[in-house]
């Protein structure tokens, strides 16, 4: 059963939506892009002699003069400040902490540093086109060819020994490896005839390693390769490492692979894969992992699908499809306002994305709400060309840098909009609330246990929060993960009941979902993503924003009852409760009220954040609203109303 388009069109359906598809969180067979091409037809779409490529060669000095337009000279001032770069060497030890301490950074920090660098170098070169800039290129071509491995620590043990010291004898490809290889794939594009003026051995090497650490272990598609989800089976998660690894690998190959016949064989390869994520992704478009994961999730599914366009002029295209739309559409649906988004599981609060990403995808799949939405980011300034680790995503931005400019900025948010395959649902009104919750199961790609949490904003000021996650380490993928406070129920705005939290697993789930878009109301069951020994009958939970109050009914039945129930609200301002039954918050001005049943004690903890992926959100604290009925009954129900001034 596939959703109806009319889904995404927010104020269309106003009838009470039950999410009761039989489909939903199911792996649908869908297989889009080898509909549009069999392996033989794939031989005679592609593009062979690069001529595919949309950027001017490196000699076309009026092309990229034209392309750049102002932007040129801080792309070559960039690059001078990297003329006497230091390459970082990673040392052994470095790769070892992973497994001895758990930290990533102490390795990931300095080869990030040089990747970011030689990309920085390589568009200052193109900027400018002068030869000023080759030399360091060269210096970390060769540094990144001597490097034993271009996978990160944290990545390194999917090799057969299991651990964080990279073996040479078995490349792994994840993220930042076949990004690397990417990087370099398109310096051998660029600059191959130049390098070969210095020294023909600088690009036979450089495509040497590529072949060796990319090429060849894709089309080998070895078991640390899972996220192509050759092996996929049900149950397991195809996250964004998919088209973010396979965008990377496919440039690769179109850029440095001399042979037909391999190249089409790698392409159809990669293409089969990427139907595996997007027959596993909702229809609906919600990215389960956040908006700030979406930029590596439906972000690079548009890259892939880019460049897959541009290497077949077009005869391979799936920009007209309704759920590559949705998914694109997500990212301007999730943003709240004043930096704020939407943020369940370990997606952060803060963020919008890349406005050049945005704008280019709204075009791609003829989104005005999307390129709009892109340029309202701008606040009025000139865009930004990206000057990360990602060659491809600074070409790209380059692309844009003139067009974005003259697109109307407006963002203007659906009064609802329901996800009901993902089950999430959003409110906002005209007294300025922005209202987010979620239904789900507990083990979606980044999950937290937070089966019925929802989050609430006011002016662009949040209240009521999700904390998101820390710096990651060996722990946040482990099987301690949820040994973590943010990833704990008792951390989110969600009851404990009967002293039990919920479950992660797929097992762990909501039932009964109900979304009136008209009404704005949202509720569910969540009694199911709680373990079978809390002894809870039903714990149905129902929202509804109407003016400046968000209203919480909660009713419950107990098998037996085994001890207290607790509500836990997560804030962002210090609580005030010295007025019995209301505890007051005020959040820069903006005042609210939340009311709570007599029958509760009020206990508020100071939650201090020494991890500065949290600090730079939230500052130095955030607030646990405790509520504790020390005595409930089998048989309960609770009524709590926020209230903004």
């Amino acid at each position: 059963m596939k959703t109806p388009l009319k889904l995404m069109k927010p104020l269309v359906f106003t009838l009470l939506l039950l999410s009761t598809l039989s489909h939903s969180f199911a792996y649908t067979d869908r297989n889009l892009l080898q509909k549009q091409a069999t392996l033989e037809m794939l031989k005679s779409m592609l593009i062979y002699d690069g001529s595919w490529v949309p950027y001017p060669d490196y000699t076309d000095r009026a092309g990229w003069e034209s392309l750049l337009g102002d932007a040129q000279y801080q792309l070559i001032e960039n690059g001078e400040k990297l003329l006497d770069f230091k390459w970082n060497v990673i040392k052994a030890t470095d790769y070892l902490a992973y497994e001895r301490t758990g930290d990533r950074m102490i390795m990931q920090n300095p080869f990030e540093q040089n990747r970011r660098a030689l990309n920085a170098l390589l568009i200052a070169e193109l900027a400018e086109g002068k030869g000023r800039f080759l030399d360091q290129i060269i210096n970390g071509v060769f540094q990144a060819c001597e490097t034993t491995s271009w996978t990160i620590s944290a990545h390194v043990p999917r090799q057969s020994n299991r651990r964080s010291l990279p073996d040479w004898r078995e490349p792994v490809i994840d993220l930042t490896s076949a990004g690397y290889g990417m990087s370099l794939s398109w310096i051998y594009y660029f600059l191959r005839p130049q390098l070969d003026q210095v020294d023909p051995t600088i690009a036979i090497r450089m495509k040497s390693e590529i072949e060796r650490r990319v090429l060849e272990p894709f089309l080998q598609d070895l078991p640390s390769s899972w996220w192509t989800a050759s092996r996929w089976k049900p149950g397991d998660i195809i996250n964004n490492w998919n088209p973010w690894c396979n965008h990377n690998v496919l440039q690769c190959f179109l850029l440095v692979e001399d042979n037909r016949d391999r190249l089409a064989d790698a392409v159809y390869q990669g293409m089969q894969s990427v139907d595996r994520f997007i027959n596993y992704v909702s229809e609906d478009g919600a990215c389960e992992e956040g908006p700030s994961y979406w930029g590596h999730a439906a972000g690079k599914l548009y890259d892939y699908l880019q460049v897959l366009y541009y290497a077949t002029n077009g005869q391979v295209n799936l920009f007209d499809n309704q759920q590559i739309k949705n998914l694109g559409e997500y990212i301007s649906r999730s943003y709240i306002g004043d930096g704020w988004v939407v943020n369940f599981a370990d997606a952060s609060a803060k963020g919008g994305g890349d406005a050049s990403l945005i704008y280019l995808y709204g075009k791609a799949v003829g989104s005005d709400e999307m390129m709009q939405f892109a340029s309202s980011l701008l606040k009025g300034k000139k865009p930004s060309i990206s000057m990360g680790n990602d060659t491809y995503r600074s070409l790209e931005s380059i692309l844009c840098y003139q067009p974005l400019q003259a697109v109307p900025a407006t963002h203007i948010h659906p009064s609802s909009t329901w996800y009901p395959e993902t089950q999430f649902c959003y409110f906002t009104n005209k007294a300025g609330l922005f209202f987010a919750a979620k239904g789900g199961h507990n083990n979606e790609s980044h999950n937290h246990n937070d089966i019925g949490t929802f989050i609430l904003y006011a002016n662009n000021r949040p209240l009521f929060i999700e904390a998101g996650v820390g710096t990651y380490t060996k722990k946040t993928f482990s099987a301690d993960r949820y040994s973590i406070w943010t990833m704990q129920t008792n951390y989110h705005n969600l009851p404990l009941i009967n002293g039990f939290a919920q479950k992660n697993g797929r097992q762990y789930k909501a039932a009964d979902i109900k979304c009136d878009t008209r009404k704005q109301t949202f509720s569910l069951n969540i009694a199911n993503a709680y373990p079978a020994d809390a002894k809870i009958e039903t714990y149905k939970r129902q929202y509804q924003l109407r003016g400046k109050t968000l209203t919480i009914n909660d009713q419950y039945v107990l098998k037996e009852v085994l001890g207290n129930n607790q509500l836990i609200f997560m804030t962002y301002g210090k609580p005030n409760v010295e007025k019995e039954g209301v505890i007051e918050l005020n959040v820069d001005g903006v005042a609210a009220q939340l009311y709570y049943p007599s029958c509760f004690t009020v206990e508020i903890e100071p939650i201090q954040l020494d991890d500065k992926r949290l600090s730079d959100v939230w500052g130095e604290t955030i607030y646990r609203v405790i509520l504790t009925d020390a005595h409930p009954q089998k048989t309960g129900k609770y009524v709590f109303k926020i209230v903004v001034e």
